[in-house]
């Protein structure tokens, strides 16, 4: 075999992603809220960047003409100055002898904080009487509760760490399971159930037994067995399951994490006017950039500057033109995707959700002519305010099956269908998946029994044993 070297041509093509691309890929598919936040970090990586405040810039043009009007007549000019530091407000003195005015505070401007749960259950733990001893083991306790309301620790454990008698525990949990909400501080569903049941006072036995031995069977929504075991009337049991479902499984719900909340900041803005829809994208909370002209004088042959000044000043412009391109380009995308999306559902934003087409990223991208995943980034995490409220890009997306005549109908319009046939049934003779598909059959949708029973469990609908009514 013969082995050596040798030089070939060979003419291929080859996608290398560039650092500019990267990044207008990156910005594509940011929200407002995170390109804000994505141009306030490269104003400060980037010395040629600049925020472009045309306002301000006039603001101090007409300074400047004010400042060249006095300057005319030193007299009047001297005066302002002579009360400037007659006012002595920055000076910290009081050169007049007058009295301080203090402004007076309002509570209305000071910003208020929803109390988290554990804060909450620590309120009312010092409303308490009780010993430095047992607000301690109290406290232990309320710091070992979730965010549903039970309690995670065993009062073995509890006793075991914190080196007291299982009686202190037992003491100072009943006092918690006596806070607001009812059934805090519970170590199961069973006992959290039961607190609220003494705690509201509810007259009912039959009650009392589900909680105790028949939760499982009435989740499982067997009536009749329950009706049986316990020698009493099916409409009895039906009443007392009415009364259980009252009771809440996760008191402690109800407090939100004020760490969590999620503003959402429309990035299109979609207006009805004269019968038109006008399409606006939202650029308002994004600043407005440009590229610094002092820096930039210093790529000009005038200045003599030595070369690794001008390669990083050349870089960085670069850079800084690329970046405004990149947004540039983002506000074009997600115009024509906004504007395809508002011509192609126009009907649903006109007269509802039913009316709403199937659609995916296919349709979209050959009617803008761009690629399948540009149209995928430009929607992602974007929301869109209509007259229909704001909604997520990805919303107006959704798949559909084939009618009997042949035109597709959305997965969207046929839930809603299914709801209103399940709310229009007889609670006493609920319909079961076939009947539901013959229904929809005679409306023209053809959907199996499997498809309307995937349908019917994402709508969190049960069961036909379980929606009965005796």
């Amino acid at each position: 075999m013969k082995m050596g070297y040798e030089l070939n041509i060979a003419q291929t093509q080859r996608l290398i992603m560039t650092p500019e691309l990267r990044q207008a890929i990156a910005v594509l598919q940011l929200s407002s809220l995170e390109l804000t936040g994505y141009i306030e970090q490269q104003l400060q990586e980037n010395p040629l960047l600049e925020l472009d405040n045309d306002d301000r810039e006039k603001g101090l043009e007409s300074l400047d003409k004010d400042k060249g009007d006095g300057a005319e007549d030193n007299k009047e000019y001297d005066l302002d100055w002579e009360l400037y530091f007659q006012d002595s407000s920055d000076l910290g003195l009081d050169l007049q002898g007058g009295k301080w005015e203090q402004k007076e505070y309002n509570y209305e401007n000071f910003i208020s904080r929803i109390p988290t749960f554990t804060e909450y259950l620590l309120s009312q733990l010092r409303l308490n009487p009780c010993t430095n001893r047992e607000r301690l083991i109290a406290e232990y306790l309320i710091g070992n509760i979730d965010e549903k309301g039970y309690l995670r620790m065993s009062p073995e454990e509890v006793a075991d760490r914190l080196k007291v008698s299982q009686i202190e525990v037992a003491r100072a949990l009943l006092l918690i399971q006596g806070f607001d909400p009812p059934g805090v501080g519970a170590r199961n569903l069973q006992e959290c159930l039961m607190i609220q049941y003494s705690a509201f006072g509810i007259e009912n036995e039959i009650v009392k037994y589900l909680i105790e031995g028949y939760l499982g069977y009435l989740a499982d929504g067997k009536i009749t067995r329950i009706a049986h075991e316990l020698g009493v009337s099916v409409q009895e049991i039906q009443k007392a399951a009415d009364i259980l479902k009252t009771l809440d499984p996760k008191p402690g719900r109800n407090f939100s994490d004020s760490g969590n909340n999620r503003y959402i900041v429309p990035d299109v803005i979609v207006e009805k006017v004269e019968g038109e829809y006008v399409i606006l994208v939202n650029d308002s909370f994004s600043p407005k950039i440009k590229i610094n002209s002092t820096y930039r004088s210093v790529l000009t042959k005038e200045k003599n500057y030595d070369s690794q000044t001008r390669n990083y000043v050349e870089g960085k412009l670069n850079a800084a033109i690329w970046l405004i391109k990149s947004i540039e380009q983002r506000r074009l995308t997600l115009y024509k995707v906004a504007n395809c999306l508002v011509d192609m559902q126009r009907d649903f934003l006109d007269h509802g959700i039913k009316y709403l087409k199937p659609l995916n990223l296919r349709n979209v991208a050959e009617k803008v002519g761009l690629h399948e995943s540009t149209v995928s980034r430009a929607t992602s995490n974007k929301y869109m305010q209509t007259p229909r409220g704001i909604l997520e890009m990805r919303s107006f997306f959704c798949t559909g099956l084939h009618g009997i005549t042949g035109s597709t109908i959305s997965s969207v319009c046929i839930k809603e269908m299914l709801q209103e046939i399940v709310a229009g049934e007889d609670s006493r003779v609920p319909l079961n998946d076939q009947k539901i598909s013959d229904l929809l059959k005679q409306k023209g949708i053809k959907i199996s029994r499997r498809t309307v029973a995937k349908y019917r469990s994402e709508l969190n609908i049960p069961a036909i044993g379980k929606r009965i009514r005796y």
